[in-house]
């Protein structure tokens, strides 16, 4: 592939991720009060974040067997219907199990993480062709579009709001932003349908993991300690809380989480820079932990306007592990093992993280509304500290240059 073709088809994934970026923007600040608005409870709306993300696990792992057998393109495009078909059905169901099959089958990602069905795809297609210099550098572009256009997202989401003022009733006024997500859905499938075909023979040989077995299982396992973590406050949840906690409308909801995730979009590229000067575990680990313990003290805080300063500070510094995160991994093994390597590091992730939404679910029933914020953090802490003592001496090859 010549550089003017590579670089055209990277714009071409950075524009859907934008546009996918910004339907996840609104759906996860929209799906909760939705489910709220038709009668469902808390522990209902944990279990249908928890059923999003083992859908995701599993879909993911699915990915990572057959992308290196199929036709890349197809496989976006097949993800696009996906998010076609999430859209409409979310405005249609009203029963709670169709509604748990609709989550765990579709795209809707009621976090802000790096966690998809397409993204370890996308992460071996950002890394071919990018040397170590710029690697760090092209994920964190990658992750402050997705970011940004989260954010632009979330202001979307108070839609409904505008939308009832003018007489629209309020439960159709959430289904129109459900028919606007499928919308984004068929916008993705026209751009990866400009892609040129990628077949396997067009890509690096993918090999299963063998020499960075190691190194790629320990990650994973620590990740998914991180993600089990992130599970208790993830973006619909965290929403929720400042519902039940503080009474906040959708409307200050929504401006809210466009500061939260603008903040993040910034430290996308921060964290680039700074992985260059102290190093990529480093950066992951002493940004995490000041973010945890934010966390922790909103969640003992009973003043909005501090909670909600705390929080604006973890937004800042919490998302900076990942492109770093992404980066390292795709530097610690060898380029054939990359697309293995990035669905055996996010399977588990995504597996852990649809274990605890649930729980917190349950807690935020019985009025313990401080304690999925508080085990977030202490889990993070934790996992930082592990990766810290695990890999500060497993080097990516510009750090060894």
């Amino acid at each position: 592939m010549n550089p003017k073709q590579r670089y055209s088809n990277i714009f071409l994934l950075f524009v859907a991720r934008a546009l996918r970026g910004f339907g996840d923007g609104f759906a996860i600040i929209v799906l909760p009060a939705y489910l709220s608005a038709i009668g469902f409870d808390a522990a209902e709306v944990g279990l249908v974040a928890a059923a999003a993300l083992l859908g995701t696990a599993v879909f993911t792992l699915a990915v990572g067997f057959v992308a290196p057998r199929y036709d890349l393109r197809n496989l976006l495009i097949a993800g696009a219907a996906l998010m076609i078909c999430t859209g409409m059905a979310f405005a249609q169901a009203t029963v709670i199990w169709i509604i748990i099959a609709v989550a765990f089958f579709g795209t809707i990602n009621p976090s802000t993480g790096d966690i998809g069905v397409l993204i370890p795809l996308e992460h071996a297609m950002l890394t071919y062709g990018t040397g170590d210099e710029r690697r760090t550098q092209t994920f964190a572009r990658y992750s402050l579009i997705g970011a940004l256009s989260m954010a632009v997202g979330a202001l979307a989401a108070a839609t409904p709001d505008f939308l009832s003022a003018t007489g629209v009733e309020r439960t159709a006024a959430f289904k129109l932003m459900f028919y606007a997500y499928a919308a984004l859905g068929l916008s993705c499938a026209a751009i990866y349908m400009c892609l040129p075909h990628a077949h396997a023979e067009d890509w690096p040989a993918a090999a299963p993991l063998k020499r960075s077995r190691g190194v790629v299982y320990r990650l994973a396992a620590l990740f998914s300690l991180d993600a089990f973590a992130g599970g208790f406050v993830v973006q619909s949840l965290l929403a929720l809380w400042l519902f039940q906690k503080f009474d906040m409308s959708l409307g200050a909801a929504s401006i809210f989480f466009f500061w939260t995730m603008l903040l993040s979009a910034f430290s996308y590229p921060l964290a680039a820079w700074l992985a260059k000067r102290i190093g990529l575990i480093n950066t992951m680990v002493f940004t995490h932990i000041p973010s945890s313990l934010c966390l922790i003290l909103a969640a003992l805080s009973s003043s909005l306007p501090i909670a909600l300063g705390l929080l604006l500070v973890r937004s800042a510094l919490s998302q900076m592990d990942v492109p770093t995160r992404s980066s390292y991994v795709m530097a610690v093994v060898t380029p054939p093992e990359r697309p293995a390597a990035a669905s055996v590091t996010a399977v588990p992730r995504s597996l852990a993280s649809s274990l605890s939404p649930a729980l917190a679910g349950a807690m935020f029933s019985a009025s313990f509304l401080a304690l999925p914020l508080i085990l977030c953090g202490v889990l993070k802490i934790a996992y930082d500290m592990a990766l810290l003592f695990s890999f500060r001496y497993v080097k990516p090859p510009e750090e060894n240059a």
